[in-house]
Protein backbone atom coordinates (compact mmCIF):
# COMPACT_ATOMS: atom_id res chain seq x y z
CA UNK A 1 0.00 0.00 0.00
CA UNK A 2 1.66 3.28 -1.11
CA UNK A 3 1.75 6.17 1.57
CA UNK A 4 -1.17 8.25 0.16
CA UNK A 5 -3.31 4.80 0.03
CA UNK A 6 -2.29 4.95 3.31
CA UNK A 7 -3.20 8.09 4.58
CA UNK A 8 -7.06 7.30 3.18
CA UNK A 9 -7.00 4.52 4.70
CA UNK A 10 -6.66 6.30 8.24
CA UNK A 11 -8.97 8.82 7.07
CA UNK A 12 -11.37 8.87 10.11
CA UNK A 13 -15.61 9.45 9.27
CA UNK A 14 -15.62 13.09 8.81
CA UNK A 15 -18.45 15.38 11.64
CA UNK A 16 -20.35 16.73 9.04
CA UNK A 17 -20.98 20.31 10.58
CA UNK A 18 -24.97 21.17 9.10
CA UNK A 19 -25.54 24.87 8.26
CA UNK A 20 -27.22 26.22 10.85
CA UNK A 21 -30.52 27.17 9.61
CA UNK A 22 -30.48 31.12 9.82
CA UNK A 23 -33.98 31.24 8.35
CA UNK A 24 -35.64 28.22 9.41
CA UNK A 25 -35.50 25.37 6.43
CA UNK A 26 -34.56 28.01 3.91
CA UNK A 27 -31.95 25.08 3.55
CA UNK A 28 -33.99 23.32 1.26
CA UNK A 29 -34.46 26.12 -1.62
CA UNK A 30 -32.33 25.29 -4.47
CA UNK A 31 -29.04 26.28 -3.80
CA UNK A 32 -28.11 28.84 -6.79
CA UNK A 33 -31.64 29.85 -8.16
CA UNK A 34 -32.48 31.43 -10.95
CA UNK A 35 -32.59 35.26 -10.18
CA UNK A 36 -34.54 37.88 -12.36
CA UNK A 37 -32.86 41.16 -11.16
CA UNK A 38 -34.53 43.59 -12.87
CA UNK A 39 -36.34 47.16 -11.18
CA UNK A 40 -39.99 45.37 -11.53
CA UNK A 41 -38.84 42.28 -9.69
CA UNK A 42 -36.93 44.41 -7.48
CA UNK A 43 -39.79 46.60 -6.59
CA UNK A 44 -42.48 43.64 -6.30
CA UNK A 45 -40.35 42.08 -3.81
CA UNK A 46 -39.90 45.05 -1.73
CA UNK A 47 -43.56 45.44 -1.58
CA UNK A 48 -44.85 42.10 -0.91
CA UNK A 49 -41.98 41.83 1.76
CA UNK A 50 -43.91 44.58 3.39
CA UNK A 51 -47.49 43.79 2.78
CA UNK A 52 -46.50 40.54 4.54
CA UNK A 53 -44.54 42.08 7.40
CA UNK A 54 -48.65 44.13 7.88
CA UNK A 55 -50.20 40.78 8.11
CA UNK A 56 -47.75 38.28 9.97
CA UNK A 57 -47.36 38.19 13.58
CA UNK A 58 -43.96 37.60 13.62
CA UNK A 59 -44.46 36.33 17.28
CA UNK A 60 -46.52 33.36 16.60
CA UNK A 61 -44.63 32.85 13.37
CA UNK A 62 -41.43 32.19 15.78
CA UNK A 63 -43.26 29.43 17.72
CA UNK A 64 -44.58 27.06 14.56
CA UNK A 65 -42.46 24.53 13.02
CA UNK A 66 -40.18 25.31 10.57
CA UNK A 67 -42.16 23.78 7.43
CA UNK A 68 -45.36 25.41 8.53
CA UNK A 69 -43.53 29.02 8.44
CA UNK A 70 -42.35 28.71 5.25
CA UNK A 71 -45.86 27.27 3.90
CA UNK A 72 -47.41 30.24 5.82
CA UNK A 73 -45.33 32.37 3.91
CA UNK A 74 -45.54 31.07 0.46
CA UNK A 75 -49.55 30.89 0.83
CA UNK A 76 -49.83 34.26 1.88
CA UNK A 77 -47.15 35.52 -0.86
CA UNK A 78 -49.59 34.18 -3.83
CA UNK A 79 -52.55 36.08 -1.85
CA UNK A 80 -50.92 39.41 -1.79
CA UNK A 81 -49.69 38.46 -5.62
CA UNK A 82 -53.43 37.86 -7.09
CA UNK A 83 -54.90 41.12 -4.49
CA UNK A 84 -52.58 42.95 -6.57
CA UNK A 85 -52.92 41.39 -9.48
CA UNK A 86 -49.02 41.27 -10.17
CA UNK A 87 -47.73 40.32 -13.21
CA UNK A 88 -45.28 37.08 -12.28
CA UNK A 89 -45.20 33.54 -13.63
CA UNK A 90 -44.36 30.59 -11.77
CA UNK A 91 -41.08 31.03 -11.37
CA UNK A 92 -40.68 33.95 -10.46
CA UNK A 93 -43.53 33.77 -7.90
CA UNK A 94 -41.63 31.11 -6.46
CA UNK A 95 -38.55 32.83 -6.15
CA UNK A 96 -40.25 35.82 -4.61
CA UNK A 97 -41.74 33.28 -1.64
CA UNK A 98 -38.04 32.44 -1.12
CA UNK A 99 -36.50 36.01 -1.01
CA UNK A 100 -39.30 37.51 1.17
CA UNK A 101 -38.71 34.36 3.31
CA UNK A 102 -34.89 34.83 3.32
CA UNK A 103 -35.40 38.73 4.36
CA UNK A 104 -37.98 37.86 7.13
CA UNK A 105 -35.68 34.72 8.70
CA UNK A 106 -32.63 34.86 7.01
CA UNK A 107 -29.68 36.98 6.01
CA UNK A 108 -31.78 38.61 2.72
CA UNK A 109 -30.45 38.67 -0.54
CA UNK A 110 -26.99 36.62 1.03
CA UNK A 111 -28.44 33.85 1.87
CA UNK A 112 -28.47 31.86 -1.96
CA UNK A 113 -24.97 32.59 -1.53
CA UNK A 114 -24.74 30.99 2.00
CA UNK A 115 -26.35 27.85 0.26
CA UNK A 116 -24.07 27.41 -2.10
CA UNK A 117 -21.14 25.30 -1.20
CA UNK A 118 -18.96 26.19 -4.04
CA UNK A 119 -18.73 29.86 -2.77
CA UNK A 120 -15.72 30.27 -0.29
CA UNK A 121 -15.46 33.94 0.26
CA UNK A 122 -18.83 36.89 -0.27
CA UNK A 123 -17.59 40.43 -0.46
CA UNK A 124 -20.26 43.21 -0.36
CA UNK A 125 -19.11 46.07 -1.70
CA UNK A 126 -21.81 48.59 -1.66
CA UNK A 127 -25.18 47.38 -2.01
CA UNK A 128 -25.16 47.28 -5.53
CA UNK A 129 -22.28 45.32 -5.72
CA UNK A 130 -21.50 42.01 -4.88
CA UNK A 131 -18.42 39.47 -5.81
CA UNK A 132 -18.15 35.64 -4.48
CA UNK A 133 -14.63 33.33 -4.89
CA UNK A 134 -14.85 30.38 -6.67
CA UNK A 135 -12.16 27.85 -6.51
CA UNK A 136 -9.93 30.39 -6.01
CA UNK A 137 -11.30 33.06 -8.56
CA UNK A 138 -13.52 36.21 -8.07
CA UNK A 139 -16.70 36.41 -9.76
CA UNK A 140 -19.13 39.49 -10.17
CA UNK A 141 -22.71 38.33 -9.25
CA UNK A 142 -26.56 39.50 -9.96
CA UNK A 143 -27.01 39.67 -6.21
CA UNK A 144 -27.65 43.55 -4.79
CA UNK A 145 -30.03 45.17 -1.89
CA UNK A 146 -32.41 47.51 -2.50
CA UNK A 147 -29.96 50.47 -1.41
CA UNK A 148 -27.72 51.49 1.55
CA UNK A 149 -30.34 51.03 4.39
CA UNK A 150 -31.44 47.84 3.37
CA UNK A 151 -27.35 46.45 3.72
CA UNK A 152 -27.61 47.78 6.81
CA UNK A 153 -30.16 46.39 8.46
CA UNK A 154 -28.65 43.09 7.09
CA UNK A 155 -25.27 43.94 8.55
CA UNK A 156 -26.84 44.88 11.97
CA UNK A 157 -28.90 41.51 11.73
CA UNK A 158 -25.63 39.30 11.81
CA UNK A 159 -23.79 40.87 14.35
CA UNK A 160 -27.05 41.42 16.89
CA UNK A 161 -26.87 37.86 17.21
CA UNK A 162 -23.46 37.47 19.00
CA UNK A 163 -23.68 40.19 21.03
CA UNK A 164 -21.59 42.82 18.89
CA UNK A 165 -22.52 46.29 17.61
CA UNK A 166 -21.94 48.51 14.77
CA UNK A 167 -23.00 52.42 14.31
CA UNK A 168 -21.24 55.59 13.14
CA UNK A 169 -19.13 55.22 16.62
CA UNK A 170 -17.61 51.86 16.26
CA UNK A 171 -18.11 51.81 12.44
CA UNK A 172 -15.95 48.30 12.27
CA UNK A 173 -16.62 45.20 13.47
CA UNK A 174 -15.92 41.16 13.46
CA UNK A 175 -18.51 38.25 13.87
CA UNK A 176 -19.62 35.08 12.96
CA UNK A 177 -22.58 33.69 11.20
CA UNK A 178 -24.39 30.58 13.26
CA UNK A 179 -22.12 28.48 11.00
CA UNK A 180 -18.83 29.39 11.73
CA UNK A 181 -18.32 31.77 8.76
CA UNK A 182 -16.08 34.57 9.31
CA UNK A 183 -17.64 37.99 9.15
CA UNK A 184 -16.28 41.39 8.89
CA UNK A 185 -17.96 44.47 7.86
CA UNK A 186 -17.31 48.60 7.79
CA UNK A 187 -19.47 51.10 7.41
CA UNK A 188 -19.36 55.17 6.87
CA UNK A 189 -17.55 57.34 7.82
CA UNK A 190 -14.66 54.73 7.46
CA UNK A 191 -16.06 53.16 4.18
CA UNK A 192 -16.48 55.96 2.26
CA UNK A 193 -18.91 54.61 -0.89
CA UNK A 194 -21.16 52.67 1.77
CA UNK A 195 -21.08 49.91 3.86
CA UNK A 196 -18.88 46.65 2.69
CA UNK A 197 -19.23 43.16 4.10
CA UNK A 198 -16.72 40.32 3.79
CA UNK A 199 -17.47 36.57 4.38
CA UNK A 200 -15.25 33.65 4.91
CA UNK A 201 -17.78 30.76 4.13
CA UNK A 202 -16.52 27.75 6.09
CA UNK A 203 -16.81 24.25 3.96
CA UNK A 204 -20.52 22.46 4.91
CA UNK A 205 -18.04 19.22 5.17
CA UNK A 206 -14.83 20.32 7.30
CA UNK A 207 -11.59 19.43 5.43
CA UNK A 208 -9.38 16.25 6.55
CA UNK A 209 -5.66 15.59 6.26
CA UNK A 210 -6.86 12.83 3.01
CA UNK A 211 -8.63 16.47 1.14
CA UNK A 212 -6.00 18.59 1.44
CA UNK A 213 -3.96 15.40 0.04
CA UNK A 214 -6.54 15.11 -2.77
CA UNK A 215 -6.22 18.74 -3.44
CA UNK A 216 -2.59 18.70 -3.99
CA UNK A 217 -2.26 21.38 -1.07
CA UNK A 218 0.44 18.85 0.29
CA UNK A 219 2.17 15.52 -0.06
CA UNK A 220 1.61 12.04 1.81
CA UNK A 221 5.05 12.09 2.98
CA UNK A 222 4.64 15.95 4.53
CA UNK A 223 0.79 15.04 6.02
CA UNK A 224 2.51 12.07 8.28
CA UNK A 225 5.12 14.92 9.38
CA UNK A 226 2.46 17.18 10.76
CA UNK A 227 0.58 14.62 12.35
CA UNK A 228 3.54 13.08 13.73
CA UNK A 229 4.28 16.79 15.13
CA UNK A 230 0.97 16.97 16.58
CA UNK A 231 1.02 14.04 18.33
CA UNK A 232 4.52 14.64 19.63
CA UNK A 233 3.53 17.76 21.41
CA UNK A 234 5.34 19.76 19.26
CA UNK A 235 4.60 23.35 19.35
CA UNK A 236 3.87 24.97 15.89
CA UNK A 237 3.26 28.10 14.23
CA UNK A 238 1.17 27.96 10.90
CA UNK A 239 2.56 31.21 8.49
CA UNK A 240 0.52 32.70 5.76
CA UNK A 241 -1.10 35.77 4.18
CA UNK A 242 -4.50 36.18 4.00
CA UNK A 243 -6.88 33.72 2.33
CA UNK A 244 -3.87 31.26 2.13
CA UNK A 245 -5.23 28.57 4.77
CA UNK A 246 -4.06 29.22 7.76
CA UNK A 247 -7.23 28.23 9.29
CA UNK A 248 -7.87 25.49 7.59
CA UNK A 249 -4.29 24.21 8.61
CA UNK A 250 -5.08 24.95 11.87
CA UNK A 251 -8.24 22.84 11.95
CA UNK A 252 -6.40 19.41 10.43
CA UNK A 253 -3.33 19.80 13.17
CA UNK A 254 -5.90 20.00 15.33
CA UNK A 255 -7.34 17.21 14.30
CA UNK A 256 -4.48 14.70 15.31
CA UNK A 257 -4.76 15.71 18.83
CA UNK A 258 -5.98 12.92 20.73
CA UNK A 259 -9.13 13.12 22.18
CA UNK A 260 -8.76 12.79 25.52
CA UNK A 261 -6.40 16.02 25.95
CA UNK A 262 -8.09 19.48 27.19
CA UNK A 263 -8.42 21.96 24.57
CA UNK A 264 -8.32 25.72 24.85
CA UNK A 265 -9.23 27.94 22.06
CA UNK A 266 -9.04 31.68 21.68
CA UNK A 267 -10.23 33.69 19.05
CA UNK A 268 -11.30 36.92 17.53
CA UNK A 269 -14.27 35.31 16.17
CA UNK A 270 -15.07 31.91 17.26
CA UNK A 271 -14.73 29.62 13.71
CA UNK A 272 -12.16 27.09 14.72
CA UNK A 273 -14.02 23.71 14.06
CA UNK A 274 -12.53 20.90 16.60
CA UNK A 275 -13.52 17.21 16.82
CA UNK A 276 -12.58 16.15 20.55
CA UNK A 277 -14.95 16.05 23.10
CA UNK A 278 -12.69 18.51 25.41
CA UNK A 279 -12.64 21.38 24.20
CA UNK A 280 -13.14 25.12 25.64
CA UNK A 281 -14.13 28.02 22.75
CA UNK A 282 -13.03 31.73 24.07
CA UNK A 283 -13.87 34.68 22.27
CA UNK A 284 -12.92 38.08 22.50
CA UNK A 285 -15.14 40.83 23.10
CA UNK A 286 -14.51 44.57 21.90
CA UNK A 287 -15.19 47.84 24.33
CA UNK A 288 -19.11 48.70 24.60
CA UNK A 289 -20.49 52.43 23.53
CA UNK A 290 -18.47 53.92 26.31
CA UNK A 291 -15.19 52.50 25.81
CA UNK A 292 -15.97 49.67 28.26
CA UNK A 293 -15.78 45.70 28.94
CA UNK A 294 -13.10 45.07 26.45
CA UNK A 295 -11.98 41.36 26.65
CA UNK A 296 -8.93 41.02 24.46
CA UNK A 297 -6.79 37.92 23.54
CA UNK A 298 -3.83 38.58 26.02
CA UNK A 299 -6.50 38.84 28.57
CA UNK A 300 -7.92 35.23 27.36
CA UNK A 301 -4.45 33.74 26.92
CA UNK A 302 -3.32 34.44 30.68
CA UNK A 303 -6.73 33.45 31.61
CA UNK A 304 -6.63 30.05 29.92
CA UNK A 305 -3.47 29.69 31.82
CA UNK A 306 -5.64 28.60 34.69
CA UNK A 307 -7.96 26.87 33.41
CA UNK A 308 -5.56 24.02 33.56
CA UNK A 309 -5.21 22.94 28.94
CA UNK A 310 -3.21 20.28 27.69
CA UNK A 311 -2.83 22.48 24.45
CA UNK A 312 -3.72 25.66 23.88
CA UNK A 313 -4.94 26.88 20.07
CA UNK A 314 -4.55 30.56 19.59
CA UNK A 315 -6.69 31.67 16.34
CA UNK A 316 -3.93 34.00 15.12
CA UNK A 317 -1.16 35.90 17.07
CA UNK A 318 -1.34 39.78 16.13
CA UNK A 319 -0.44 41.94 19.44
CA UNK A 320 0.82 41.82 22.65
CA UNK A 321 -0.54 38.60 23.94
CA UNK A 322 2.20 36.93 21.48
CA UNK A 323 4.71 37.26 24.83
CA UNK A 324 1.75 35.24 27.03
CA UNK A 325 1.22 33.04 24.38
CA UNK A 326 5.14 32.09 23.53
CA UNK A 327 5.32 31.93 27.78
CA UNK A 328 2.80 29.37 27.72
CA UNK A 329 4.65 27.12 25.35
CA UNK A 330 7.30 27.20 27.25
CA UNK A 331 6.08 26.44 30.86
CA UNK A 332 4.22 22.73 29.98
CA UNK A 333 1.66 23.67 27.65
CA UNK A 334 3.13 21.81 24.86
CA UNK A 335 1.64 21.05 21.64
CA UNK A 336 0.17 24.53 21.11
CA UNK A 337 -0.22 26.02 17.73
CA UNK A 338 -0.97 29.32 16.63
CA UNK A 339 -1.08 31.19 13.39
CA UNK A 340 0.28 34.73 11.87
CA UNK A 341 0.14 36.65 9.14
CA UNK A 342 3.71 36.87 7.28
CA UNK A 343 4.89 35.83 3.86
CA UNK A 344 7.75 33.66 4.89
CA UNK A 345 8.58 31.67 7.90
CA UNK A 346 11.44 33.96 8.45
CA UNK A 347 8.80 36.72 8.10
CA UNK A 348 6.77 35.20 10.98
CA UNK A 349 9.76 35.37 13.68
CA UNK A 350 10.17 38.92 12.58
CA UNK A 351 6.84 39.69 13.51
CA UNK A 352 6.64 37.96 16.33
CA UNK A 353 9.72 39.51 17.95
CA UNK A 354 7.85 42.77 17.05
CA UNK A 355 4.77 42.14 18.78
CA UNK A 356 6.77 41.26 22.37
CA UNK A 357 7.99 44.64 22.09
CA UNK A 358 4.20 45.37 21.83
CA UNK A 359 4.17 44.39 25.60
CA UNK A 360 5.14 46.87 26.97
CA UNK A 361 8.64 44.95 27.72
CA UNK A 362 11.85 46.41 26.62
CA UNK A 363 13.37 42.88 26.39
CA UNK A 364 17.05 43.03 24.06
CA UNK A 365 16.51 41.56 21.05
CA UNK A 366 18.78 38.32 21.84
CA UNK A 367 16.42 38.15 24.94
CA UNK A 368 13.28 37.75 22.53
CA UNK A 369 14.72 35.43 19.95
CA UNK A 370 15.89 33.04 22.46
CA UNK A 371 12.42 33.04 23.94
CA UNK A 372 10.98 32.43 20.18
CA UNK A 373 12.93 29.83 19.32
CA UNK A 374 12.75 27.94 22.24
CA UNK A 375 9.25 28.08 22.35
CA UNK A 376 8.39 27.20 18.52
CA UNK A 377 9.88 24.42 17.10
CA UNK A 378 8.29 24.14 13.40
CA UNK A 379 6.69 27.09 10.88
CA UNK A 380 4.10 25.69 8.66
CA UNK A 381 4.08 28.26 5.41
CA UNK A 382 1.02 28.20 3.54
CA UNK A 383 0.57 30.55 0.38
CA UNK A 384 -2.46 31.20 -2.16
CA UNK A 385 -0.88 30.72 -5.85
CA UNK A 386 -1.66 33.05 -8.22
CA UNK A 387 -3.60 30.59 -9.66
CA UNK A 388 -6.09 30.80 -6.68
CA UNK A 389 -4.70 27.06 -5.17
CA UNK A 390 -3.39 27.14 -1.97
CA UNK A 391 0.11 25.07 -1.23
CA UNK A 392 1.81 24.42 2.14
CA UNK A 393 5.00 25.73 0.50
CA UNK A 394 7.57 25.37 3.57
CA UNK A 395 7.64 23.16 6.87
CA UNK A 396 10.83 24.83 8.65
CA UNK A 397 12.26 23.33 11.72
CA UNK A 398 14.11 26.05 14.46
CA UNK A 399 17.29 24.50 15.62
CA UNK A 400 18.22 27.51 18.07
CA UNK A 401 20.26 30.02 18.49
CA UNK A 402 23.81 30.81 16.74
CA UNK A 403 24.82 34.06 18.00
CA UNK A 404 21.92 36.27 17.62
CA UNK A 405 20.21 34.86 14.94
CA UNK A 406 17.69 32.22 15.03
CA UNK A 407 18.61 28.99 13.39
CA UNK A 408 16.27 27.43 10.92
CA UNK A 409 16.10 24.67 8.58
CA UNK A 410 13.75 23.52 5.92
CA UNK A 411 12.24 20.07 5.55
CA UNK A 412 10.02 20.20 2.88
CA UNK A 413 9.53 22.55 0.27
CA UNK A 414 7.50 23.67 -2.71
CA UNK A 415 9.19 24.59 -5.97
CA UNK A 416 7.60 26.50 -8.59
CA UNK A 417 8.93 25.86 -12.19
CA UNK A 418 7.07 27.76 -14.25
CA UNK A 419 2.74 28.19 -15.69
CA UNK A 420 0.87 26.57 -17.99
CA UNK A 421 -1.09 27.54 -20.72
CA UNK A 422 -3.80 28.09 -18.67
CA UNK A 423 -2.34 29.92 -16.30
CA UNK A 424 -2.09 27.33 -13.62
CA UNK A 425 1.24 27.37 -11.33
CA UNK A 426 3.51 24.81 -12.02
CA UNK A 427 5.73 22.77 -9.54
CA UNK A 428 6.64 20.17 -7.18
CA UNK A 429 6.55 18.90 -3.50
CA UNK A 430 10.29 17.40 -2.33
CA UNK A 431 11.99 17.26 0.77
CA UNK A 432 15.35 18.86 1.67
CA UNK A 433 17.32 15.73 2.17
CA UNK A 434 18.04 17.41 5.78
CA UNK A 435 16.80 15.19 8.88
CA UNK A 436 15.19 17.17 11.25
CA UNK A 437 16.02 16.91 14.95
CA UNK A 438 12.26 16.58 16.19
CA UNK A 439 12.61 12.71 14.73
CA UNK A 440 14.25 12.08 18.34
CA UNK A 441 11.32 13.20 19.88
CA UNK A 442 9.21 11.25 17.62
CA UNK A 443 11.19 8.32 19.19
CA UNK A 444 10.39 9.61 22.59
CA UNK A 445 6.46 9.43 21.30
CA UNK A 446 6.13 6.18 19.51
CA UNK A 447 6.01 7.99 16.16
CA UNK A 448 7.79 5.97 13.55
CA UNK A 449 8.43 7.28 10.51
CA UNK A 450 10.23 5.51 7.65
CA UNK A 451 13.21 6.81 6.65
CA UNK A 452 12.61 7.30 2.87
CA UNK A 453 10.02 10.16 3.83
CA UNK A 454 13.04 12.73 3.77
CA UNK A 455 14.23 11.18 0.55
CA UNK A 456 15.19 14.35 -1.82
CA UNK A 457 14.53 11.96 -4.46
CA UNK A 458 11.09 11.63 -4.24
CA UNK A 459 9.03 14.25 -6.06
CA UNK A 460 5.63 14.91 -6.05
CA UNK A 461 4.26 17.11 -9.26
CA UNK A 462 1.46 19.24 -9.34
CA UNK A 463 -1.15 19.10 -12.29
Amino acid sequence: MSLREQIFAQRLEPTIVERTDTGGGAATAPATPSRVKTEAYQKLKYDTHHAVLERVELERLSRMPQEQIRSEINALVGRILEEQKALANDLERKQLAIDVYDEMFGFGPLEPLLRDPTVSDILVNTWCQTYVERRGKLELTDVNFYDDAHLMKVIEKIVSRVGRRIDESSPMVDARLPDGSRVNAIIPPSAVDGPLVSIRRFAVKPLLVADLIELQTLTPPMAQVLEGLARAKVNILVSGGTGSGKTTMLNVLSGFIPNDERIVTIEDAAELQLRQDHVLRLETRPPNIEGKGEITQRALVRNALRMRPDRIILGEVRGAEALDMLNAMNTGHEGSLATIHANTPRDALTRLENMISLGGLALPPRTMRHQISSAISVVVQAARLTDGRRKIVSISELTGMEGDIINMQEIFTFKRTGMDSNGNVRGHFCATGVRPKFCERFAAFGVNLPEQIFDPGRRYDTV
